[in-house]
């Protein structure tokens, strides 16, 4: 996918670039396959706001993805590759030989008429799904699931992909794009190739409106806050801090650790913060 750059006829367009959307082959999505999605502003079920800086933006529908692949032994054809406004990567819409139509993360070379199928005994092909047992070692892979049966969760997003280092029985080596290497239940399904378009990562929003449009909302540093908006606010100009950087609630924001242990931590072998 290349990347068009726009003419600088204002300040916001100058340095501006974007996608020329050039491997969208449908414009509106399947209806069947499309649920509404209602905007919760970064706050969790009780209203309580969770992430910041989130609000506001374009209306999207959410489009129903097949992170399971569990359609095995049965073949299918790429109708359309689409464009999905919640994920960075673009979604390929299949068709199977039963009549059944799903959405799935479109890989890197895939086109419409081509034919996918899932299960042990599928080739080596890009966009194929496999449990890793049946993977041979050193084969890029993405969308991969930690748990049997859950659905992908690892390596989703646009131009991401991860390896396959070792097996040992049914325990698989996986180094992620972040170099995290972690273990894996070899029975645990996996596309093969990288994930579809690549150069995502040289866009340049260009503009505050642009990022307004995908409901992210301006973020405002706690030095120029009031003192009742912010432990870090008050003083006349930029006056220090007077003790170790904190949240806006109060609590520790440097050197202190406040992330718990989860559950498979003890899986990762190699540290992602540790080059």
């Amino acid at each position: 996918m290349p990347v068009k750059v726009y003419k600088p006829t204002s300040p916001g367009r100058r340095g501006m670039t974007g996608a020329t959307f050039e491997e969208i082959t449908k414009k509106s999505p399947e209806k069947s396959l499309t649920v509404a999605l209602k905007k919760n502003a970064g706050r969790n079920v009780h209203g309580h706001i969770t992430v910041r800086h989130r609000g506001g933006g374009h209306k999207r529908k959410f489009r129903i993805i097949d992170t399971r692949r569990d359609k095995i032994g049965v073949p299918g054809v790429v109708q359309a590759i689409e464009y999905d406004p919640n994920r960075s990567a673009r979604i390929a819409l299949m068709e199977y030989e039963d009549g059944e139509k799903r959405y799935i993360v479109a890989t890197q070379g895939m086109k419409v008429g081509t034919r996918l199928i899932s299960g042990t005994g599928a080739d080596l092909t890009s966009g194929n799904s496999l449990a890793l047992k049946d993977i041979p070692v050193g084969t890029q892979i993405n969308n991969i699931e930690l748990y049997p049966g859950r659905g992908a969760q690892l390596v989703r997003s646009a131009g991401v992909v991860a390896q396959l280092m070792a097996k040992d029985g049914e325990r698989a080596q996986v180094r992620l794009p972040s170099g995290e290497v972690r273990i894996v239940s070899t029975n645990c399904m996996a596309t093969v190739g990288q994930v579809g378009n690549v150069d995502n990562r040289l866009i340049k929003i260009g503009k505050a409106g642009r990022k307004r449009h995908m409901g992210i909302r301006p973020t405002v540093r706690g030095s120029v806050m009031n003192p009742r908006d912010h432990p870090h606010g008050g003083g006349e100009g930029k006056s220090p801090i007077g003790g170790q950087p904190q949240t806006p609630w109060g609590k520790p924001a440097m050197g202190y650790k406040t992330r718990r242990r989860k559950l498979g931590s003890d899986l990762i072998i190699k540290s992602r913060k540790k080059k």
